[in-house]
């Protein structure tokens, strides 16, 4: 697949090949893509799913997922590292007015949010070190947070917090990331994914302007939704890997000349019938796990549009949820059992056609299986299987990943 063919444009091609040109220089020498998010801000790339009526373009779920795995295919580490921005934009859809009139006019003119949700340790599972505390009159935010993928290259970022004291639920603060107070360190070792600036940012005593802060109750639509778009997200970008690394191995194979005295025919490797098979095996591959994670958008796209049809983006909503809304975790879930299996097994067969050629450094080939591996790490699969297999037995719903933390003895 070209980058960006069969979508309806909304990165320009030309940058997306631009993007794509220099993916492994940055890779080999560790260079953060600060130039290129600077483009894709200019284009209002992190504005797609503001809604008409506040003046965005207001695509589908099922749209914005085409665009991400045409970026992630150019770059997987530019595609992450807007993930935490458009999980806040989908949040927006259930705050007050006043919120959502500041927040989507600052989408619309470019700027773009982090994430500093997950905390290294120290934390019980459901708690949260990162507090909120009134200082001489004012809030403010304490804490410090890991896994801040893409806050190096945004505006804002979005931290989540303990409530103040005698306070129920979760709530979220969200700061300039050059407020007083903020230390973003690019610190992520990690083997993949190595761009996305997924390092540590602390808050020491940061103003949180009033309508900044952001309240969640637990098992609202919009916790519901979140949960299960953040990991239609990663699946998005799994699948520009695997196009990513389809594309490399066709045009490896393309340019090769030499072959091995153990073929069967001796013609060159794009004539040879055996490495055929294996392309056409990635080709399938890829192709089936795009077509789930599309099928599991417009998943999305319904169940979102069910709740918002019965009201629930409304703050002051108490009712039921439609049983309709679960559906959207309940397709990411399938997807994330099979979806990353089909993309590692596409980056590793890259190397089946290509011979030990394909290992040295400066091709960089080895950064398509790390940087889905690595993806494949952020959720657990083997709990997926786990809730699905409950929930076709015992039509038990699956939760949604909303918590990290340590372990507590069972009582």
């Amino acid at each position: 697949m070209s980058i960006g063919a069969d979508r309806k444009t909304v990165i320009p091609s030309e940058l997306l090949e631009e993007i794509a040109e220099g993916a492994v220089e940055r890779d080999l020498h560790r260079i953060l893509p600060f130039d290129e998010v600077a483009l894709l801000d200019e284009q209002r790339f992190g504005a797609m799913r503001v809604p008409a009526h506040f003046g965005g373009p207001g695509v589908s779920v099922e749209h914005l997922i085409t665009e991400v795995i045409a970026l992630a295919e150019a770059d997987s580490n530019i595609a992450h590292l807007y993930r935490g921005h458009f999980g806040f934009v989908e949040s927006l859809r259930f705050q007050p007015r006043e919120v959502q009139d500041l927040w989507y006019s600052r989408v619309l003119r470019g700027r773009t949010v982090g994430n500093a949700s997950t905390e290294k340790g120290g934390n019980a599972l459901g708690t949260l070190n990162t507090r909120l505390t009134v200082v001489n009159g004012q809030l403010t935010l304490t804490g410090e947070k890991f896994y801040s993928t893409g806050t190096i290259f945004a505006d804002f970022t979005r931290v989540s917090a303990a409530p103040q004291e005698g306070e129920q639920g979760r709530r979220f603060a969200v700061v300039a990331c050059d407020a007083e107070g903020v230390t973003v360190e690019d610190d992520w070792d990690g083997f993949g994914q190595k761009l996305t600036g997924t390092g540590t940012t602390t808050f020491d005593e940061v103003l949180v302007p009033e309508l900044s802060l952001l309240n969640r109750a637990y098992g609202s639509h919009e916790a519901v939704h979140e949960a299960a778009f953040f990991q239609l997200y990663l699946l998005a970008v799994q699948v520009g890997i695997a196009h990513a690394a389809l594309r490399d191995a066709t045009a490896t194979l393309r340019r090769r000349t030499r072959t091995f005295n153990t073929s069967a025919t001796g013609a060159a490797f794009k004539q040879d019938p055996l490495i055929q098979q294996i392309i056409g095996r990635m080709s399938s591959k890829t192709f089936v796990a795009q077509a789930a994670v599309l099928d599991v958008a417009r998943v999305h796209d319904r169940a979102l549009q069910s709740g918002l049809d019965a009201g629930t983006h409304h703050p002051e909503f108490r009712g039921e949820l439609p049983e309709s809304v679960y559906a959207a975790e309940v397709a990411v879930e399938k997807a994330q059992i099979t979806v990353p299996d089909l993309v590692l097994e596409i980056t590793h067969e890259l190397f089946q056609t290509l011979g030990a050629s394909a290992t040295l450094r400066p091709k960089a080939l080895d950064r398509h299986w790390r940087n889905a591996q690595t993806i494949a790490t952020h959720n657990p699969i083997v709990f997926r299987a786990r809730a699905i297999g409950d929930y076709e037995i015992n039509g038990t719903l699956p939760e949604g990943l909303n918590a990290i933390g340590e372990s507590q003895p069972a009582s």
